[in-house]
């Protein structure tokens, strides 16, 4: 195209939902509203219970209030401007807030499924090496390892963010996402993407799929290990310790898998918004729920600090 046909780009317009009436806007903002404030709340509930409560100081705690600190941060990258174009129509956003919502987005998501990869290697030390469990999960190791986690997605996010933004965007300047993802601000650059293409399979391959097979070749192990185990009893106790931190997997990676090892070609931008919508506004919604709901030292952490707090108002 030559150069003064161009049309240089200097913020772009996020279609979220703007096709949809108003009235529908109205419902999807109270209902992403809702789940916004929910997952807050929950977040921050798991994050005070498992700090106060001496019970819940073990290594797999640890990194559960690490999780809730990344949901709570995922949700304030992306979810207020969700809102802000539903209700207010604010869909402009600058070059600026779109490089800095989709660093930070990329920053948690690769955090994320390198934490739950941690999470899965803890679970495997404490059922498959019990004895040595304290000695390899020590407060040093589940620092570094935490530190590891969250630190991970800085290069990769550094270099894809800085890469995408040095094109020149040349019009049209419409994301049709509900926020900046790398698929659909890519398609805006005006010139030959290849290689930037290439690069960001590769750090989604890196980021997504090899944690992945870490914590399915861990699982792998546990489960072997726990059949082994004589004891029912034992069995659904070592069980139990793992359900919680594999339905938040399952939720995770599916839709995850589904959104970026897709073809195109496969993929309507609606439903590609509807996937995203999964993993960055309601799985983070699920997962407090899911650790109060399916562990027990947690819903007991729950009622001690419930039951403290009337007893402190009743005095």
């Amino acid at each position: 195209m030559p150069w003064g046909n161009w049309t240089i780009v200097h913020e772009f317009v996020l279609v979220s939902f703007s096709a949809l009436s108003p009235e529908l806007q109205a419902l999807l903002f109270l209902l992403f509203l809702t789940i916004y404030l929910v997952t807050l709340m929950g977040n921050v509930l798991i994050i005070l219970v498992t700090t106060a409560d001496s019970a819940l100081q073990s290594p797999m705690y640890f990194f559960l209030r690490n999780l809730s600190f990344l949901e709570i941060g995922f949700n304030l990258v992306i979810v207020p401007k969700l809102l802000g174009t539903l209700i207010m129509h604010d869909t402009a956003i600058s070059f600026l807030g779109c490089a800095t919502q989709m660093y930070f987005s990329f920053f948690c998501g690769a955090a994320e499924c390198c934490l739950l990869a941690t999470m899965a290697y803890d679970r495997y030390v404490a059922i498959c090496n019990p004895l040595r469990y304290p000695v390899i999960m020590g407060h040093r190791a589940c620092a570094q390892l935490a530190v590891a986690s969250w630190f991970s997605g800085i290069p990769v996010a550094t270099v894809q963010t800085t890469w995408i933004f040095s094109f020149q965007f040349c019009g049209p300047n419409r994301v049709n996402h509900f926020f900046c993802d790398i698929p659909p601000v890519i398609a805006l650059v005006c010139s030959d993407t290849s290689l930037l293409e290439l690069e960001s399979l590769t750090a989604t391959v890196l980021f997504i799929l090899f944690p992945f097979l870490l914590i399915l070749g861990s699982y792998v192990r546990i489960l072997s290990a726990i059949f082994r185990m004589p004891s029912a009893k034992g069995k659904q106790k070592a069980f139990s310790t793992c359900t919680s931190h594999l339905l938040v997997v399952s939720l995770f990676y599916s839709t995850a898998i589904l959104m970026y090892f897709r073809p195109r070609s496969s993929t309507s931008p609606e439903s590609k918004k509807l996937l995203s919508l999964s993993y960055t506004v309601v799985t983070p919604m699920l997962n407090p729920i899911i650790y109060s709901l399916r562990n027990n030292e947690v819903k007991a952490a729950l009622r001690r600090a419930v039951h403290k707090i009337l007893g402190s108002l009743k005095l």
